[in-house]
């Protein structure tokens, strides 16, 4: 695993929750949500946060069926960690996010925020716990 800073996405058609953390310390902090569906956007947006925190590695959340069969968002989380890896030259890091939505809900629940309270956050702590995953056990690289 890279020392340094890491930049992680919880990837959607709509929305990309964004966190941030520090390798040596191993803690994940929520940082933003990129709500766009227009790729130019996205990617400059990504651009802007890569330039600013200056990362290490970036870590993407691998979405699949409860028992591990893929559907149409892990391919489409697939292409965008080989973007990412193409655009940045940038070590790009999938992480299992299975239970990282109902993670983030439950942590959510327990700061008070519930229902329509959660959803600007919700996708920026499930990319939260996608990198405290990856800090805790390396994922598998593009």
């Amino acid at each position: 695993m890279p020392e340094g800073g890491a930049l992680a996405f919880d990837f959607g058609e709509r929305r990309i929750g964004v966190a941030v953390g520090d390798g040596l310390l191993g803690i994940a902090h929520p940082l933003c949500t990129i709500d766009t569906e227009s790729n130019d956007e996205r990617f400059a947006r990504i651009a802007a946060l890569i330039d600013e925190w200056r990362p290490q590695a970036l870590v993407v959340g691998l979405p699949t069926h409860a028992d591990g069969t893929e559907h149409e968002l892990t391919r489409l989380s697939r292409r965008f960690a080989n973007r990412l890896k193409g655009r940045f030259a940038l070590p790009v890091w999938l992480v299992d996010e299975r239970h990282t939505s109902l993670l983030a809900e439950s942590l959510l629940k327990e700061a008070g925020l519930r229902g329509r309270k959660q959803k600007p956050v919700l996708d920026q702590v499930a990319a939260q716990a996608i990198l405290q995953t990856w800090f805790d056990m390396r994922g598998e690289t593009v």
